[in-house]
């Protein structure tokens, strides 16, 4: 092979590998916040289109969730100051930050304790098929119920309303089954109507997503400083425009719609992603 050609053959290579950073922090920050499961997204990309290759490792995965965080507090930036300002002073701010840290809590130490475990065992794209497939039938079956909520705001559920939630999210550790899924629907079991369940996910996905990273970051800070730049910086951006993008429509969408859309969308998506796996 010539000089030319292996250059052109190199600038190819690179071109396509900026594609796909796009493509993955796209899918990062647009599945974040849906109940759709990013991490079983990304997973499932990774095997069936083979982009889990060197260039794309765990210190890619982890910096892109950074640009769906940012997104998210980005947001709701004016509204966290408001909850700091006041959560010494007024009873029901500091009843709100209680509430979400009584949330955040099961996770935090189940995730801690079985996190060797989870990466192990759990992280197996047939789990997330499976666990995409069933959580899209507890979406519609949800629907289908008649509910009567009797909360309408996140900041008036009650503490062991908030706490139970937070022992749901849980189950979000099996990668497909989505930690907004699984928090929206407890919630809505729990009481609350499908907006202030939604908006709540939000609020619990900011201790939980920075608790995660921080986590992530971590343990696998040795990789971290050998990132490439130019890849982490394009799925970063990606990722934080279409997160901010989700979480400033998902609230009014989920006002006028049912979940339908997400269900079908994770029963489609499980079953072509078994049938890749065991006939691709």
């Amino acid at each position: 092979m010539t000089l030319h050609a292996m250059q052109a053959a190199g600038l190819i290579s690179a071109n396509i590998d900026l594609v796909k950073a796009a493509v993955l922090g796209f899918v990062e920050g647009l599945t974040e916040y849906l109940p759709v499961s990013s991490t079983g997204h990304l997973l499932l990309m990774e095997r069936i289109l083979g982009w889990g290759d060197d260039a794309f490792g765990k210190s890619f995965a982890i910096l892109i969730q950074l640009g769906a965080i940012l997104a998210l507090l980005s947001i709701y930036f004016g509204r966290l100051w408001n909850l700091a300002r006041n959560m010494f002073t007024q009873w029901a701010a500091a009843r709100f930050v209680i509430g979400v840290l009584l949330a955040f809590l099961p996770a935090a130490v189940i995730g801690a304790l079985a996190y060797p475990i989870i990466k192990t065992y759990l992280f197996d794209v047939r789990i997330v098929c499976v666990a995409l497939i069933i959580g899209g039938f507890v979406l519609l079956w949800v629907d289908r119920l008649d509910l009567k909520p009797r909360y309408h705001e996140a900041t008036e559920f009650t503490l062991p309303m908030y706490f139970g939630i937070g022992v749901c999210q849980c189950l979000s550790m099996i990668p497909g089954v989505s930690r907004a899924g699984a928090t929206i629907v407890s919630a809505m079991l729990f009481g609350a109507d499908r907006r202030s369940a939604a908006e709540f996910s939000f609020w619990l996905a900011m201790p939980t997503m920075v608790g995660a990273f921080a986590y992530a970051a971590f343990k696998d800070r040795a990789e971290l400083a050998h990132g490439n730049i130019t890849l982490i910086a394009v799925g970063f951006i990606c990722s934080f425009i279409f997160g901010w993008i989700v979480v400033k429509t998902f609230l009014g969408y989920v006002q006028r719609h049912n979940f339908a859309l997400f269900a079908w969308w994770r029963i489609v998506v499980g079953a072509v992603g078994l049938l890749a796996i065991y006939f691709w």
